[in-house]
């Protein structure tokens, strides 16, 4: 076993044990130079009561190997489990989701033939963070957090992907039109890279309409680079618009380590009927070989594969009535083997480019930025019977001792406090700005802290702080609407 390179293997849930058999054996016979350490995750492993769904010694194999390859899993409901992919992703700092989408037309049906993208996805940030909270009977929250080194990794990451793969363009998209400090941050450092990269075109979209060109016009983008809960929709979009789920793998990158899966799920209703496609796993497989500096490999298989779609050789989920021949999971294996060394003659074949991504990608040291504090947003749970925002704004204005005015209320981010509309619907949950007496002087700690305590003798129930801030003059706190 020597020279061979040492991966971790997962063969996951339902269908998982038997795409991950049918992918390894194509491995097998293609000459990859691996060696597998089996570790067990997903189900059996939550019934164990370990929350995580993995457990410690295997993690232990993954960042001793640093590459695994992972079969779906299932991630029983309820119970207080965590996404097993989340977990994996964020622990082990995969910050990077790759997923190329490509059409395999006439042979795979679609709308869209042209289709030849790929969706570079922040892997670790944004609201798969995973931190809410229920603040009152009737609201809870989740924070969406984005950061500038992690924007930046990604960003960059996305660009070196397009140096080294020979593509044109990177399209960024958010909604930063409406969420103008987390989105704007993304979308204004996707500027600051892109100035870096003047060989490579770039723009940037709003997600919405960005999703819609997807879904119509999906030949006309090159890379996108998008925040985490964006990408995981369009790239199931673009997957599907391209002929099927089924046939998408990912890879996810790190620093150190590497995962490599099939975008679709583990599919129990069809587990142990050898009828699963394992077209998603094969190709995240191919990602793996690349990554591991076996392109060569890599290539065979891929257009082994090109091949057999070529061919007719179908499994039933895209069996179409040009197809040849429907086949089964193992079959469509066996069928693969047959044609290792052959490539598509219609498909465009898969040549594989040697490059490091990773190795460019170096965060920008910038000086700490003046941090100011200007002003405290309080949130209350308050549920008076006529929930009356000019009721709650008098007896604020009450509140003495701190030197800190009340600017504003608002209610689901609604300005209704003063000068509010009368038919703007109030739930229980209120934000209350405070800023200093005199306009434009700081704020200190010591003044937040007295004004909760008077907050508190008034008998109302304070549930969140958020301070704010100006960082370097600029505002670092969004208004609200109406403000």
């Amino acid at each position: 076993m020597s020279g061979k390179r040492k991966i971790t293997v997962a063969y996951g849930d339902g269908i998982g044990p038997e795409i991950m058999q049918a992918t390894l054996d194509i491995l097998i016979a293609a000459g990859a130079q691996i060696e597998t350490e089996v570790i067990e995750i997903g189900e059996k492993v939550f019934r164990k009561g370990i929350s995580t769904g993995i457990a410690p010694e295997s993690w232990e194999s993954i960042k001793r190997t640093k590459v695994f390859l992972k079969a779906p899993i299932t991630t029983p409901q309820g119970g207080g489990f965590k996404s097993l992919n989340v977990a994996t992703r964020t622990t082990l700092g995969l910050f990077a989701n790759v997923r190329p989408c490509r059409s395999f037309f006439p042979y795979v049906p679609t709308n869209h033939p042209l289709t030849d993208m790929v969706i570079i996805r922040e892997n670790e940030e944004d609201l798969y963070a995973g931190i809410e909270h229920q603040q009152t009977n009737e609201v809870v929250q989740a924070l969406k957090l984005i950061s500038r080194p992690g924007s930046e990794k990604i960003i960059r990451y996305a660009f070196e992907y397009a140096k080294v793969y020979g593509r044109k363009k990177v399209t960024c998209m958010t909604k930063d039109n409406i969420m103008k400090q987390v989105d704007g941050l993304f979308h204004k450092i996707f500027d600051e890279v892109a100035r870096e990269y003047p060989e490579i075109e770039n723009d940037h979209i709003i997600i919405d309409i960005g999703s819609a060109i997807i879904a119509d016009r999906p030949h006309s983008l090159d890379v996108v680079v998008t925040e985490n809960l964006y990408g995981d929709i369009i790239s199931d979009i673009a997957a599907q618009v391209t002929g099927s789920v089924g046939l998408g793998g990912s890879s996810n990158i790190g620093e150190e380590v590497a995962m490599f899966e099939a975008i679709h799920g583990s599919a129990p209703d069809i587990s142990g009927l050898d009828i699963a496609n394992p077209s998603g796993l094969i190709n995240a497989a191919c990602l793996m070989l690349v990554h591991i500096n076996q392109q060569k490999v890599a290539e065979s298989i891929k257009n082994a594969w090109l091949k057999t779609i070529e061919d007719g050789i179908h499994t039933s989920d895209i069996y179409n009535k040009d197809s040849l021949r429907k086949v089964w999971t193992q079959e469509f294996a066996r069928e693969v083997i047959l044609r290792l060394g052959q490539e598509p003659v219609r498909l465009r074949p898969v040549h594989y480019n040697e490059g490091d991504v990773m190795s460019k990608i170096k965060i920008t040291k910038r000086p700490k930025a003046n941090k100011e504090l200007v002003g405290v947003d309080v949130f209350l749970d308050w549920d008076e019977e006529k929930r009356d925002p000019n009721k709650l704004g008098e007896i604020l204005k009450t509140l003495s001792g701190s030197n800190l005015k009340l600017a504003i209320i608002t209610n689901r981010g609604v300005k209704v406090y003063p000068d509010g509309h009368p038919e703007t619907f109030c739930s229980d949950h209120w934000r209350c700005r405070f800023v200093d007496e005199k306009d434009g002087d700081k704020v200190t700690h010591d003044q937040i802290l007295v004004l909760l305590s008077s907050i508190k003798e008034l008998g109302l129930d304070f549930i969140k702080t958020e301070n704010m801030y100006n960082f370097d003059g600029e505002r670092g706190y969004s208004l609200a609407q109406g403000e």
